[in-house]
């Protein structure tokens, strides 16, 4: 009896162990297929299944679900089964490497870092370990510091799946894109994702310029197998794109076919051979050069650097291949570049998850230097300039498949940020335009507008530009960045005026206020600082300022000739104010002559208290007490308060000067 229960048990655990291993094998039969939503379930039921205690046994299970949910872009599932298959010691080192990619693509930066550091221990010179490193390091960096560009996400394009690769037909008012929605085709869902096969969608622009709800292509494009990755000929009439067939009995690879624009609909898509008798490699993700005569495409086929690859195909008339190349070293990595697009015959845009990176795969652009004629042979390292985009454009996650518009920096890409089962969707991106403004006005000593004076702003950069002010002197002007502009002012009676500014270079808006007082001729113009010692015509050291900018003005017109003129306060006699006027406004003269002016250009002359001030406009809003007209006469002086008696016999004690001649050495 005792051996009867031995030997049940014996085949109990046999049995169950015999399950195990075929569910095990069927999984691993649905990840050799593709089939990585199908085999993420038979996995998920194993490991729960598993015995806490088998620990080599739920260590495998791990590590294989978490290699699924990798193919899945199901980054924070994988983080956790890998964990769990580091827990359970699974002895694989290549492990740490893509827990590290993980991390990466999840922005754990710091856990990501101590993942490649841990796998380097086994491979110090691994390119693709140093490559996401650095991509750690320059990620943290990108962050703090973003770029100005704006990214939303295209509700209107989007669905509650999967939609990706936007392309813009020419024109810039069409849209397409790939998309599982429920109204693609097919009744069946993909083994691989999980959801319905991709179709290709279409979105347009009304006579507003506003988008349209997409619809799916209606004509033989659509099938119920995967389409996606549209591009155009320059024209419109021929849309390459990627089309992925379905067969249950065999693995099957991605092709580009050839679809054609005719009587308003897409004709049925037809293969492109692009190496021929080669049924194995990917050909995928077309993008058409914008003269048409490069076909860019992605594909693992031998003579690669690794993964998947960038080439291109030159295309005769007929849509035949002449010959096919690879774009080197500059470009493809030991890792993955997808999703080409061409946005001139010498800049071309990519993913990777190769170069330095933010995580997932990253949008990069890339400049020739070589152009587009002839072959391009082994590239030097140099001939491509490739750069990342940087974040907003780019993020941990996938960001692919970039389109611009027509005129702008602006259009649209695909990502799977922000959601956490993977799924793409479309979004917009601009480059706000960066505005420098000048601007300001052109006033007389007394604040009052000139209206109709002529500015004119002549730049660095070569460029020139003439303005006239409105009716409350204003003037206003686009500038440019790091140019230095010379501002000129000119009005009928009065001295032409003439200032410089620098643009700061930096990528930022900006507003410069240039405003122009304007001389007068003809005119007393008050010299607001000018200050003598107590009872004296003895300049006081604070009055250099202001002087200094008489002198600067002498200086910058030549030709001028002024009257300085000195007035008193009501105090004391006639006789007394008038000399002590005079001999203040000779000290000024004195100044002048002493820094260089022509003593024939100056003059000297002392009012006393003969010329009371009318009150400006100026001084009305600066002096409530005071009204716009008055003449500050000793006897509306007299009437006033003790301390707005101060006040007016100060106004009244000033320095003056005014152009008398604008033509002196002319004659």
């Amino acid at each position: 009896m005792k051996f009867r229960i031995l030997y049940t048990l014996l085949a109990a655990v046999w049995l169950l162990l015999s399950c195990d291993q075929a569910r095990l094998s069927v999984a691993r039969e649905q990840y050799l297929r593709g089939e990585y939503y199908a085999a993420s379930e038979t996995y998920r039921k194993l490991y729960r299944n598993a015995p806490r205690e088998e620990r080599v046994q739920r260590g495998i299970i791990a590590f294989e679900m978490a290699e699924n949910y990798r193919r899945l872009n199901q980054s924070a599932r994988a983080i956790a089964a890998y964990t769990n298959a580091i827990r359970y010691g699974y002895p694989d080192t290549i492990m740490y490497f893509h827990y590290a990619r993980m991390l990466h693509r999840e922005g754990n930066y710091e856990d990501a870092a101590d993942a490649y550091y841990r796998f380097l221990t086994f491979r110090p010179d691994d390119p693709m370990a140093l490559s996401g490193l650095r991509g750690v390091e320059l990620a943290k960096e990108w962050n703090k510091n973003p770029t100005r560009y704006i990214v939303e996400r295209m509700e209107l394009f989007n669905s509650n799946r999967g939609e990706f690769s936007p392309m813009l037909l020419p024109g810039g008012d069409r849209l397409y894109f790939a998309s599982s929605r429920e109204e693609s085709l097919g009744e069946e869902n993909s083994p691989i994702t999980g959801m319905k096969y991709n179709d290709l969608f279409r979105s347009v622009k009304n006579v507003h310029g506003e988008w349209q709800r997409p619809e799916r292509i209606n004509s033989g494009v659509n099938t119920g197998n995967d389409e996606g990755t549209p591009s155009f000929s320059p024209d419109g009439e021929w849309m390459y794109y990627t089309f992925n067939g379905v067969d249950p009995n065999r693995p099957t690879t991605a092709n580009i076919y050839l679809s054609r624009w005719v009587n308003g609909r897409w004709g049925e898509g037809i293969p492109l051979e692009i190496v021929k008798n080669d049924s194995l490699s990917v050909f995928a993700h077309p993008a058409i050069s914008p003269s048409g005569r490069y076909l860019y495409f992605v594909s693992d086929m031998s003579g690669g650097y690794g993964g998947k690859d960038i080439w291109r195909a030159a295309i005769g008339n007929n849509h035949e291949i002449l010959f096919v190349e690879n774009l080197g070293s500059d470009i493809n990595t030991p890792g993955d570049e997808l999703f080409p697009y061409l946005r001139n015959d010498t800049t071309l845009y990519f993913s990777s998850d190769g170069h330095p990176g933010m995580g997932g795969l990253d949008m990069f652009m890339a400049v020739a230097s070589g152009g587009e004629t002839g072959r391009l042979g082994d590239w030097e390292r140099g001939r491509w300039r490739v750069r990342n985009l940087q974040s907003p454009l780019n993020s941990p996650a996938d960001d692919f498949g970039i389109t611009f518009e027509p005129k702008g920096e602006k259009g649209f890409f695909s990502s799977n940020r922000n959601d956490v089962r993977g799924y793409d969707h479309i979004y917009s991106f601009v480059y706000p335009e960066v505005t420098v403004w000048i601007e300001g006005f052109a006033v007389d000593p007394e604040d009052e507008f000139i209206p109709g004076a002529i500015v004119t702003a002549v730049g660095s950069d070569g460029l020139q530009f003439r303005f006239v002010t409105g009716r409350e002197g204003e003037y206003r002007f686009k500038a440019d960045r790091g140019v230095d502009y010379l501002l000129m002012a000119s009005a009928d009676g009065f001295l032409n005026q003439r200032q410089r500014l620098l643009t700061d270079p930096a990528e930022k808006d900006t507003l410069y206020y240039v405003d122009f007082e304007m001389i007068p001729y003809n005119k007393p113009v008050i010299l607001e600082n000018i200050f003598y010692d107590f009872d004296s015509a003895t300049l006081r050291p604070e009055s250099k300022e202001e002087l200094d900018m008489l002198i600067a003005l002498l200086n910058e017109h030549p030709s001028v000739t002024i009257e300085l003129a000195a007035h008193t306060d009501r105090k004391g006699s006639d006789e007394y104010n008038l000399d002590l006027s005079f001999r203040r406004a000779q000290s000024v003269v004195n100044y002048l002559i002493a820094h260089g002016i022509d003593s024939q250009r100056l003059s000297a002359h002392g009012f006393g208290k003969t010329r009371p001030v009318r009150v400006t406009k100026k001084i009305a809003e600066q002096f409530d007490f005071l009204k716009e007209g008055d003449l500050l006469t000793e006897e509306l002086i007299k009437t006033l308060t003790t301390d707005q008696q101060e006040i007016t016999d100060q106004i009244n004690r000033r320095t003056s000067f005014e152009v008398t001649d604008h033509e002196f050495g002319l004659h």
